[in-house]
């Protein structure tokens, strides 16, 4: 007897399973496996607004913060809110890679008894929940890491800290991000690792940089902002030098090998908006040091 075939997406990827014996049970385990992991959106934490954020945890979390402050990992900066248990990150994708200068603003929110647990983690960099940046990186904002509850392997340990935390998504965006998903330490079809590279490249550029610059996410915070606006003009050149190698794909089909649809490469738009932004930074440096020199002549008079 025949038995019906259903799929369901594990750690992004469809699968297919046979409803019936050993098939069923396995479905029915990975369905469940996704089923008890952990709440992971900062954003809606409300069980953690029924707790009080025991002192000690209050403490450490400072000294995280104050850490990355006074010996920042590489690309990356942080902010919190009036409630320091609400942190905000500025991720810069690293060189050499298809994330290469871009932008990517992480919420985090710390537990009442941090570091007994993890943080929560939301990545806001998605081009309104229309782009997925990684296989651990979901359009949804979801982060997948084993230390975040959020994927199966090593858990969380009270000696890490908010800086390993962040290395740990930073190294995530990486040469070859095609083979983070499980299962495709391999290439399924020749060239779909650099296929997956053109398509996250393109979507850096578009998104991570000039949306970011343009309309960032409301959430943002003014420093993490300006650190944006400071940052871009070093990257400037890097980025019209990507646009002159990939404009003959323009028109072209973004083909990702994980079967998710991105439209058509465009980079003829994308420079002619980093143009833009980098014209709107000068005038605005301009102006800046206007208004000191104006500041200063009134001083000196």
């Amino acid at each position: 007897m025949a038995h019906a075939s259903t799929s369901k997406s594990v750690g992004g990827t469809s699968q297919s399973f046979t409803t019936g014996n050993a098939s069923s049970q396995l479905f029915a385990t990975a369905l469940s496996d996704l089923q008890t992991l952990a709440p992971w959106d900062p954003q809606k934490s409300e069980d953690w607004n029924q707790q009080t954020v025991e002192r000690a945890s209050l403490l450490r979390i400072k000294r995280d913060i104050m850490n990355i402050y006074s010996d920042p990992p590489p690309g990356m900066c942080v902010f919190p809110e009036d409630d320091i248990t609400k942190v905000h990150a500025l991720v810069t994708g690293p060189f050499d890679t298809p994330y290469e200068g871009g932008f990517f603003h992480f919420m985090i929110r710390f537990p009442p008894d941090y570091p007994n647990k993890p943080p929560r983690v939301k990545l806001l960099t998605t081009g309104n929940n229309s782009v997925r940046f990684n296989p651990n990186l979901y359009h949804s904002g979801k982060v997948c890491l084993s230390i975040l509850g959020t994927w199966q392997g090593p858990a969380w340990k009270p000696a890490q800290c908010l800086a390993s935390l962040l290395i740990s998504i930073q190294s995530l965006m990486n040469d070859k991000p095609y083979h983070n998903e499980p299962g495709f330490e391999t290439e399924k079809h020749a060239g779909d690792c650099e296929r997956y590279n053109e398509c996250i490249r393109h979507e850096t550029l578009r998104v991570a940089v000039c949306q970011m610059m343009n309309d960032p996410n409301s959430a943002m915070p003014a420093p993490l902002i300006s650190a944006m606006e400071n940052l871009f003009p070093d990257y400037f050149e890097s980025y019209m030098s990507t646009i002159k190698e990939k404009m003959h794909l323009d028109g072209q089909v973004i083909t990702d090998p994980f079967g998710a649809r991105r439209g058509h490469f465009n980079y003829k738009a994308i420079k002619q908006k980093l143009v833009a932004i980098q014209a709107r930074l000068a005038e605005k440096g301009t102006k800046e040091s206007d208004n000191s020199s104006s500041l200063s002549d009134m001083e000196t008079d």
